[in-house]
């Protein structure tokens, strides 16, 4: 966001993302990015567009969230590899003007397919210890995984803030 000009600030909502569920997972960031709105609202005293946003990954009907260990974390890697299904990374961005209170949320999927991840690729990957900061398990921006990626959707929804849509919602609240 910097790159595109903004001027911000990184709060952090301190939410219980566990304790928010729904049977529909391409609905659960959407709640999530809102839960996260709401939590931080109060703490903002100056007018703001205040942009929260969450992602999980949606495989084969199955969410896939950070990953709890290296078993979990591997098991990712290990079924994404080469498989027919993409790893769907579905994208809740609610955009709230504190001012007014309005907000907008907003959903954005993309898709990556990965093809067949050598096991060395894979465990070295896991060495990193990095997958735990991701849903899934992974980031397109480990030069150990972004040879065996097609991504189908932008790079920025990828990594879980696409700003063609928060710039869409700060535009159609300020309309």
């Amino acid at each position: 966001m910097r790159d595109a000009g903004y001027i911000f600030d990184v709060m952090v909502s301190h939410i219980d993302e566990k304790a928010i569920r729904h049977e529909d997972l391409y609905e659960l960031p959407l709640r999530l990015s809102r839960a996260k709105a709401e939590a931080l609202l109060p703490r903002i005293k100056e007018p703001a567009a205040l942009i929260t946003a969450d992602q999980v990954i949606v495989w084969n009907k199955e969410l896939r969230e950070k990953p709890r260990d290296l078993k979990e974390a591997r098991h990712y890697l290990e079924t994404f590899s080469g498989s027919i299904y993409p790893a769907e990374c579905v994208n809740g961005i609610t955009v709230t003007n504190t001012e007014s209170g309005k907000s907008i949320t907003e959903r954005e999927i993309s898709k990556v397919y990965f093809s067949a991840l050598p096991p060395e690729v894979i465990e070295t990957f896991l060495r990193e210890g990095t997958m735990y900061k991701y849903a899934g398990g992974f980031t397109p921006q480990s030069p150990l995984i972004r040879p065996y990626l097609r991504i189908d959707g932008t790079f920025e929804s990828i990594l879980g803030l696409p700003l063609d849509v928060v710039e869409r919602c700060i535009k159609k609240l300020s309309d």
